[in-house]
């Protein structure tokens, strides 16, 4: 079955054409700093200059001189439609695009990932955004445009709180609304989730919610963390064999009952609010055992009959009314007035 490629030309017979205007140290050159030898690897500057006695400087003239001859050539110039194709690709990607993205984009193949990765190099309409502590290796054709998105970018990261977490659509609509003066064609959902993808400092987890790459709600590292996003996803109390179970399902990770329990009852994330129950604090429930949460709803409320504490409690615990009577009659704890309404003894 042949690969299924936004491109029409053959990327190595390309390469080849264009190489030709070069001698052979200067193709033996570029051939191996771009990893156009059948083995696709890339060789350092240093490891070149050893194989030919020279210095790392004068590897990288040769290079540098080597793609300028490439760009002057007769050569590069049949090749324009080619350029003009590669352009189209990227402009419809949304004119920049991460250069991981766009060459597994075009291709599954490293080798053709390196011929395209030297074509926009030598191409005189692509511009290179190196990779720094904001934004990973990005291509554009669109400088200006370039800078809108870093500008959004930046101000959608500063507008999130440290553990934020949002749906992609949310995300995306964020985003959009910081990006100004750019064409309605360009702001589609697509495409801004391709940018979104550029920046380091944001990502998505695994359940495809977005917030900082800093975050543990986005960069799992752990039983706790997994588990704070399964009960989150689940919106309501969960028992912890099913926590567990969800681990597994979700993240791919193998995640054993008990030791998910223990993790659970160390964090205080979650709450014990059932047998085995357990919600996210963050969610209002009370936390400690069911006579903590009596005592907690008295000293809020006042003394209160036995059927208001029960239907106050019962919102912050999943057992038995029983079990609620049971604690109020402890007189060491409780004690209950002549109007039927019990407060703190």
């Amino acid at each position: 079955m042949t690969e299924k490629t936004p491109i029409t030309f053959k990327p190595k017979q390309v390469v080849k054409r264009l190489l030709t205007i070069l001698g052979d140290r200067s193709q033996d050159v570029i051939m191996s700093r771009f990893g156009l030898e059948n083995d696709t690897k890339r060789m350092t500057l240093e490891a070149i200059g050893k194989k030919y006695k020279i210095t790392r400087e004068r590897v990288r003239q040769i290079e540098n001189y080597s793609i300028i001859n490439v760009r002057k050539s007769k050569e590069y110039t049949k090749e324009k439609m080619v350029f003009d194709e590669l352009r189209k690709v990227i402009s419809d990607l949304g004119s920049t695009v991460s250069e991981e993205f766009f060459l597994k984009h075009v291709s599954k193949d490293k080798a053709t990932q390196n011929q395209i990765h030297f074509l926009l190099v030598v191409g005189e309409d692509f511009h290179k955004e190196k990779e720094d502590s904001e934004f990973k290796h990005r291509w554009t054709v669109d400088k200006e445009l370039s800078k809108k998105i870093h500008a959004s970018l930046r101000t959608l990261y500063s507008s999130l709180s440290d553990d934020e977490i949002l749906l992609e659509s949310d995300m995306v609509g964020k985003f959009l609304e910081h990006l100004k003066d750019v064409s309605d064609k360009s702001k589609n959902d697509e495409i801004a989730k391709r940018w979104l993808t550029l920046s380091k400092l944001i990502d998505k987890n695994p359940l495809g919610e977005w917030g900082k790459t800093g975050s543990s709600n986005i960069n799992a590292k752990g039983m706790r963390d997994y588990a704070y996003l399964v009960i989150r996803r689940h919106g309501s109390p969960i028992h912890f064999r099913e926590v567990a179970k969800l681990i597994t399902e979700l993240f791919k990770k193998k995640a054993h009952v008990a030791t998910t329990h223990n993790e659970l009852i160390k964090d205080p994330r979650f709450v014990l609010v059932g047998r085995g129950l357990y919600a996210l604090s963050e969610w209002g429930y009370m936390s400690g055992v069911v006579r903590d949460v009596i005592k907690g709803i008295i000293e809020k409320n006042g003394p209160m009959t036995k059927d208001e504490i029960i239907k106050k409690v019962l919102k912050e615990r999943y057992v038995k009314e029983n079990t609620i009577m049971v604690n109020l009659q402890n007189l060491k704890y409780f004690k209950k007035s002549k109007e039927g309404k019990y407060g703190i003894a």
